[in-house]
């Protein structure tokens, strides 16, 4: 008996120190508006120390910023197929799972933009998302000299099927497979080269903006028909004087046509969209995933690779359309900025209430930092956010954006990452996107709408 009463005292004492390390490692969700958290006081802050800029002045004869200069541009791309497999990036249950084949080549692509006055860059990556890991080993590289890292645009086609290996904290065996240095440092060198490439060939061209629509190939995977689409396909194309077309094209479908189970390297619809524009109208094609939340593709076809053919045509067929609309850019204007983003803290949720506490978030995902970044381009002006953005977020936006005389591009996956961003109705919806990946609290579909809406302000 005394035997037993040592061993019941014993797992008493282990049950409550479990408890209290429990206790230690959950609390409940904080759902103070964002309006009254000192991280929104901040981010005002921030962005009213950013100088507005006045780009309606295109013919101003004493303009110091480029609007009334010659826009120039060049592009380059940059192979980062690896020698070897690598674990694959994308979906969780795969757990970083080596491809098994190459199906198609994985690129870098890189734009760079220069009106005499600033300079600026824009990576576009066949990833998942641009790695945090990445940039920071990027930021390593760049010397004086390089365009700086807060004028340089970064962009990812989301594709569920490529590279891994660059994922740290626990969660990134899900995501991207065992942390690997070199395929780190091999990416970093990659971003580098397609810069400093595409630098080199800048020439004068003419800027377009164009529109099209495209709702036969998108869907909202959230709430289905309950919500709404983003189906905008969004382009900047660029024509030098002798001759030779770039596009950067931008949409919000989900690169996620190829399911789980096909583990094979490939850059999904995007690849084959690119491909198809390259060997047709344009001597250089990218693509950027736009406000990909909640969005995906409409798989039609035999097979998947049948269905990224479709998906891909289907696209194509809506941004070469005659019913494409078009605004050639006046203005010569270049203006880049890169602010931090302030949040709450990070608590992800176990259940709709019970969240984990900052420090047990960071510890299993890891810390980076977390930014905006915008480009303005003549009359275009890029966004890119550090999340899966919701295509259900950018129709006002979108609309305000003109209503101060610019052609809105918001991108997902700028180098940072906090996860799924949906609409604030939903929140409390017990879904993948609004309990898994929703990492920190409530209200952030109408914050950082304002977020964007400053920066329209700031560089319109």
């Amino acid at each position: 008996m005394k035997v037993l009463r040592i061993f019941l005292k014993i797992i008493g004492i282990f049950l409550l120190l479990l408890v209290l390390a429990i206790a230690t490692m959950i609390t409940t969700m904080d759902d103070t508006p964002y309006q009254e958290m000192a991280y929104y006081k901040e981010w005002k802050m921030l962005i009213g120390g950013v100088k507005a800029v006045n780009g309606s002045a295109a013919t101003d004869p004493g303009d110091t910023r480029g609007t009334s200069g010659t826009l120039r541009a060049g592009w380059a791309k940059v192979n980062i197929t690896p020698a070897s497999p690598t674990p694959t990036a994308g979906y969780g249950n795969r757990r970083g799972r080596p491809y098994t084949a190459v199906h198609d080549s994985v690129y870098v692509r890189a734009m760079v933009i220069d009106n005499g006055h600033t300079k600026a860059a824009i990576i576009a990556a066949d990833l998942l998302i641009i790695p945090p890991t990445v940039i920071k080993s990027l930021k390593e590289k760049l010397r004086p000299g390089d365009i700086p890292f807060e004028q340089i645009y970064f962009g990812a086609t989301h594709s569920h099927n490529s590279v891994g290996g660059w994922g740290t904290g626990i969660s990134s065996l899900f995501f991207s497979g065992k942390y690997d240095p070199a395929i780190v440092e091999s990416l970093a060198s990659a971003f580098h080269k397609a810069i400093t490439d595409a630098q080199k060939k800048v020439e004068p061209v003419q800027l377009t903006y164009m529109e099209s629509l495209d709702s036969l190939d998108i869907r909202n995977r959230l709430v289905g028909e309950e919500g709404g689409v983003d189906p905008e396909i969004r382009s900047a194309a660029f024509v030098t004087k002798s001759g030779q077309k770039a596009i950067l094209s931008s949409f919000a479908a989900h690169s996620t046509v190829l399911n789980s189970k096909n583990i094979v390297l490939s850059r999904d619809y995007p690849g084959a969209l690119v491909d198809s524009l390259e060997k047709g109208r344009y001597d250089f094609a990218m693509y950027m995933a736009g406000a990909v939340g909640s969005m995906g593709p409409i798989e039609k076809g035999t097979d998947d690779f049948d269905e990224v053919k479709n998906q891909a045509f289907g696209v194509q067929n809506a941004l070469l359309s005659p019913n494409t609309v078009k605004e050639e850019s006046k203005s010569a204007l270049v203006e880049a900025i890169t602010l931090p983003l302030p949040l709450r803290e990070p608590t992800p949720r176990l259940t709709m209430s019970i969240v984990l506490r900052p420090w047990a978030f960071k510890k299993a995902f890891g810390e980076y930092p977390v930014y905006v970044k915008a480009l303005r381009i003549g009359n275009i002006l890029m966004v890119g956010m550090p999340c899966d953005f919701s295509g259900e977020l950018t129709g006002p936006l979108d609309a305000y954006a003109k209503s101060k005389g610019l052609n809105l591009m918001v991108t997902s996956f700028n180098g940072g990452y906090i996860g799924y961003i949906t609409h604030d109705k939903y929140f409390n919806r017990d879904l993948y996107e609004t309990k898994t990946m929703s990492w920190y609290g409530p209200y952030n579909g109408a914050y950082l709408q304002e977020v964007i809406k400053d920066i329209i302000d700031k560089l319109s």
